[in-house]
């Protein structure tokens, strides 16, 4: 079995399939959840997700957390030295899933770095931050805000 690991403000945390097993979680709603662990009661809020980095923050009985998350092969491309800081130019930006432009949070010309936040994107009810995974300047931007999106599709160029 395959254990997770979840950084938290930094801090690791390494979770057994049956430590997950072992909460009582019960869902509200689509991005809230209530759960019991050890006789304490935990209100549990989705505020952002970004599933290409496997990040998160969540809201825990009113204190925010961002969250790094690593499954076994993120954690052995780790092991392998493989995660050395590179940068590299981008040429484009695309949509990773069908959706509707929420906002456009750079303008043409501006300079980007990776982890610049571009677009958010509604997708299945959720809004996700699309952000640089590159450098470079913005050359066009090819979507406005309140338009629907196709997996793929180019919604940034850059120069």
């Amino acid at each position: 079995m395959t254990n997770y690991d979840i950084i938290i403000d930094k801090e690791k945390i390494v979770l057994s399939p049956m430590d997950i097993a072992s909460l009582d979680i019960v869902k509200i709603s689509d991005r809230q959840f209530h759960a019991l662990r050890q006789n304490r009661a935990y209100k549990i809020k989705i505020l952002h997700t970004d599933f290409a980095n496997k990040r998160m923050t969540l809201e825990v009985n009113g204190s925010s957390y961002e969250l790094a998350l690593a499954d076994k092969y993120d954690q052995m491309v780790d092991k392998m030295g493989l995660l050395t800081a590179k940068t590299h130019k981008i040429n484009s930006i695309i949509a990773p899933m069908p959706g509707l432009i929420i906002d456009i949070m750079v303008t043409t010309g501006q300079k980007v770095v990776i982890g610049t936040p571009l677009i958010v994107l509604s997708a299945m009810k959720m809004e996700n931050i699309i952000t640089s995974s590159g450098e470079g300047i913005v050359k066009s931007i090819k979507v406005n805000v309140n338009e629907a999106v196709d997996k793929g599709q180019i919604i940034i160029e850059m120069e």
